[in-house]
């Protein structure tokens, strides 16, 4: 059985992993804050990193999510494993543009989708890494089909990215198969696109019904 319509490709083995203090870094900035809470002084260390966006793509032609596929160094530290199932995403690095923006990029940065701004929905933002960081994510949503792709995605650079369409008939089955890693954020998004497809086939048997009984 197979999730997907195009299955996963055999992950690239990861070699001469080493650490070091991370002295600058173009993405985050530690720091120990200070201050007082109902007089008592107290601190925290945080890491100051940018927000972010991801997009929830539904393609309607295939019947499928379209999902990203690629490497963690951080969750690689925790369980040798560091390969992500997640929502196309991207960082609020651009001042000038909008969130909107931003996100239509990544879209076809990596799926490879060209969609204009204002087709992107928004679903909510949150607050992420609380603990430490503390950095928003607003998530969007996106119908697409065949006729918006213009390009394989995988990313810009030395993005590794891969494109996976998972089968909308095995989604909720796979946000609960743990043998397969992955983000918070995908599953809420999963499990909001069911929710709002249940509450408008209710809203429209609903209405069926009243306009039956007049």
């Amino acid at each position: 059985m197979s999730y997907f319509l195009n299955p996963p490709q055999p992950t690239p083995k990861i070699t001469d992993l080493r650490q070091a203090l991370c002295k600058d870094s173009r993405f985050i900035k530690p720091m120990r804050l200070y201050y007082k809470q109902d007089g008592q002084e107290k601190n925290w260390d945080i890491i100051h990193s940018h927000d972010s966006v991801s997009v929830m793509i539904y393609e309607q032609d295939l019947e499928a999510f379209v999902i990203v596929k690629q490497f963690r160094p951080a969750v690689f530290m925790r369980n040798n494993d560091g390969y992500i199932y997640e929502l196309c995403a991207g960082l609020v690095d651009k001042p000038k543009k909008t969130l909107e923006e931003i996100a239509a990029e990544e879209v076809f940065e990596e799926c490879g989708y060209e969609i204009t701004p204002n087709r992107l929905q928004k679903i909510t933002t949150f607050y992420t890494s609380v603990g430490i960081s503390g950095a928003r994510q607003t998530i969007f949503f996106v119908s697409v089909n065949k006729n918006d792709k213009h390009s394989l995605g995988g990313g810009i650079d030395d993005e590794k990215i891969e494109v996976l369409y998972l089968k909308k008939d095995k989604a909720l089955e796979f946000i609960n198969d743990e043998t397969y890693h992955k983000t918070p954020a995908l599953g809420f998004a999963i499990n909001y696109f069911f929710y709002q497809s249940n509450q408008n086939l209710t809203n429209s048997t609903l209405t069926t019904a009243q306009k039956a009984n007049k």
